[in-house]
């Protein structure tokens, strides 16, 4: 297959960076088709540490990179990592990063607004990032969002200021923030838009089909995960914008057909930032071993943009064979195989149980999904060390054995297996553009 789309298949932070950049290494293409900078990758080549949020992956091979018409773009955030990635030797121009003019913008009254909305929510707060990205994709749905078109036409772009304002305004003074002008809105995004209005272009869905009729690969990758989908996972607990492989059309303007083979990240274990249901969640030390991660602090489990503690658990089967069946995965990659290394026994949850009855699937009514009762069985663990192996035949073979079996409880087929955050240290079982 000539594409691939990438999706995460639990809570996110499944590692996707590295996946994604090992798969740019052998795109042509890689365009981002929804979310915003509320989740970062995490990239690790040699000695050095990339960490995007924005940017899709392929900008640390110089490959071409789009941000479509899905994602909701901050553009002082994107301007700051555009610059820290080229303080870092990589190149990034308009030749090789182009986003849709059909992108939203993210404003600082977005940020605003969700950092006040989780203040006063308090315990019951949904556990966003408070960058912004939730009010954002608000506006775009109620048709009063800024799009980066509209940077480009100052008279229009004032009308657009003002609706936005008519309906941002009570909600500020609702919440003790102070009401804005529409030149406080203005002002700053004039002042900001020359400095990447090069990058900006037209028919951005045209360029990618155009591609991929030339017979080039394209990757599309995915932020956050299945069970954040806004439709499908443990909502409210979720993000804002649709996040299984069937927004690529949507979010990137390409036909269905044309997506490729779907790659769902699947860690090893389970974890989760914020809050909402988590049915296998460790609340002892065998989670703090997790959140430690693998030998040396490898993988510990802090978020990529946020330093959020995660939250940890065992492996949930339930789980990632719904985000397999919500997505279309075809083939799976498994990660963080080395953080498990010296536990004697694992376990994985293969059902769960709703006041006594075993079902398997995650209810979408939320008091149902927060009372849960994980149904495990026990695999044997193993006591070698896995970091850094990068063939089969060398992982011991009890590792071997909880990967067969995670492989037959999600229904889908193992691709790749990474064994540490550096991109080569990749087992290759099949190649997702060819097999």
């Amino acid at each position: 297959m000539s594409n691939v789309t990438v999706v995460g298949t639990q809570w996110g932070d499944e590692g996707k960076g590295k996946v994604i950049d090992w798969l740019a290494t052998r795109a042509d293409i890689a365009v981002r088709f929804q979310g915003g900078n509320n989740a970062g990758h995490t990239i690790a080549v040699g000695d050095k540490t990339y960490k995007t949020a924005l940017l899709p992956s392929g900008v640390v091979q110089g490959k071409l990179s789009i941000i479509g018409n899905g994602v909701v773009v901050d553009p002082w955030a994107l301007l700051d990592e555009m610059e820290r990635a080229r303080s870092v030797g990589l190149s990034v121009t308009p030749e090789n990063l182009v986003i849709s003019e059909a992108a939203t913008v993210v404003l600082p009254l977005h940020r605003e607004l969700d950092l006040a909305r989780e203040a006063r929510a308090g315990d019951k707060k949904i556990g966003t990032t408070g960058r912004g990205i939730g009010p954002a994709y608000e506006d775009k749905a109620g048709r009063r969002a800024i799009r980066y078109a509209d940077l480009a036409d100052p008279s229009a772009l004032q009308d657009r200021v003002e609706r936005l304002l008519a309906h941002h305004n009570p909600l500020r003074a609702d919440l003790g923030l102070p009401t804005l002008t529409p030149n406080e809105v203005l002002s700053p995004l004039l002042e900001i838009y020359p400095k990447f209005a090069a990058h900006i272009r037209p028919v951005v869905w045209r360029m990618i089909n155009e591609a991929i009729a030339s017979g080039q690969r394209v990757l599309f990758e995915g932020a956050q995960a299945a069970m954040l989908d806004v439709d499908h996972g443990t909502y409210p607990y979720t993000t804002s914008s649709n996040t299984v492989a069937g927004q690529v059309s949507a979010g990137a303007g390409v036909a269905s057909t044309t997506m490729g083979r779907v790659l769902g990240i699947v860690k090893a274990y389970t974890t989760r930032v914020g809050s909402g249901p988590f049915p296998t969640e460790l609340l002892d030390e065998t989670g703090e071993r997790l959140t430690r991660g693998a030998a040396g602090g490898l993988g510990a489990e802090y978020g990529t943009n946020t330093g959020r503690k995660r939250r940890c658990g065992w492996f949930d089967a339930v789980l990632v064979r719904q985000a397999v069946e919500l997505s279309g995965v075809t083939g799976m990659v498994l990660t963080k195989l080395d953080v498990l290394d010296g536990f004697t026994t694992l376990k994985i949850c293969t059902g769960y149980l709703l006041d006594g009855v075993k079902i398997d699937y995650l209810p979408a009514r939320l008091s149902d999904a927060l009372r849960l009762e994980p149904i495990y069985e026990e695999c044997d663990g193993w006591s070698e060390n896995t970091q850094g192996i990068r063939e089969w035949d060398k992982l011991p073979a009890a590792a071997q054995r909880y990967v067969r079996r995670i492989e037959k409880l999600v229904g889908a087929s193992l691709y790749l297996l990474g064994t540490s955050p550096q991109r080569d240290d990749t087992i290759v079982l099949r190649d997702p553009f060819r097999d």
